[in-house]
């Protein structure tokens, strides 16, 4: 796209964020971006933001919570984003100024368990969309927010829930191992190497996967833990309509920035006869205009306490 900045091979969430996620395909994309928005509006619906008010957007990405906040609250909000991506924030900054709103925002690259340059009691409301999932210490990105946060200061947090993906992994690689080999059917053992290549496939492994070592009430821990207090979880289990319409799609894309699309997985883990199998099993699933899917997502609100 002309005038779409240059992004480094080397940045895996840039690459997936403006790129990998959608396939190459414009219909898919603009499905996806519905579905996002959607969240979006949930997110900032909990936020109560306000005019006059200084909020930070954590992980940004490409700034739309942001300029979505923007767009409610008006001209006087005061934006930090912040991404410990370089490209991503050089895109988020590039919006910025298309949309006319770069004097709002001030740019920041850190993790979000790092907050290191915003001060303390200095922010009015915290969101994020789709980052905690990521950070290995929820409970210290928690702390900084906590930290930067003014008395009675609140976050919003949008963050999905992958645990389930896991688990499933996890049951059908305890369905091979558990039945002798010469009952497995081929088509499972495919399944599993596809999902296993996403997803954490052991107990083992979902315990220190940050990915999927959490669950909704997890998170609500994780906030009382950071010094929260007046809690409010929402938990969407929506399951609608697939989003995902062609096999093309489907093999192409991937269901979050660590994950290998399917194409990747069958090129190097499926013999030619198995991405056969795996294709005329799978493909009339996938493209049966039938198809749903199950989102998960979380949204949780809560306060700084104020001071006594």
């Amino acid at each position: 796209m002309a005038g779409e900045p240059k992004i480094p091979t080397t940045d895996l969430w840039s690459q997936w964020l403006l790129h990998g996620r959608y396939a190459g395909d414009p219909d898919f994309q603009q499905a996806v971006r519905a579905m996002v928005d959607r969240y979006v509006g949930r997110l900032l619906d909990l936020a109560h933001l306000a005019a006059g008010q200084t909020l930070l957007d954590v992980g940004t990405g490409e700034g739309l919570v942001a300029f979505r906040a923007i767009e409610r609250a008006g001209p006087t909000l005061r934006v930090w984003l912040t991404d410990s991506s370089e490209p991503m924030l050089r895109h988020a900054e590039a919006q910025a100024a298309e949309r006319g709103v770069r004097g709002q925002c001030s740019f920041l690259r850190c993790p979000a368990d790092h907050l290191d340059g915003i001060a303390d009691s200095s922010i009015d409301v915290v969101v994020t969309r789709s980052v905690l999932a990521y950070v290995s210490d929820k409970t210290a990105a928690l702390r900084e927010f906590h930290r930067v946060l003014k008395p009675g200061g609140r976050i919003s947090l949008a963050e999905p829930v992958y645990q389930d993906d896991a688990l499933a992994a996890s049951a059908i690689r305890a369905v091979i191992e558990s039945t002798p080999p010469e009952r497995v059917s081929p088509m499972t053992v495919l399944l599993h190497r596809w999902k296993a290549a996403q997803y954490p496939d052991t107990e083992e492994k979902i315990l220190v996967t940050p990915l999927a070592n959490y669950s909704e009430r997890d998170m609500v821990r994780f906030a009382q833990q950071a010094g929260f207090a007046e809690l409010h979880l929402e938990l969407h289990i929506d399951v609608l309509p697939s989003i995902v319409r062609s096999w093309d799609v489907f093999i192409n894309s991937s269901p979050h920035p660590l994950a290998p699309p399917l194409n990747v997985i069958m090129s190097e883990q499926f013999t030619s006869e198995e991405r056969q199998l795996f294709e005329r099993t799978l493909r009339p699933v996938i493209e049966d205009p039938a198809a749903v899917t199950t989102d998960r997502m979380l949204y949780l609100v809560a306060k700084k306490p104020p001071r006594r």
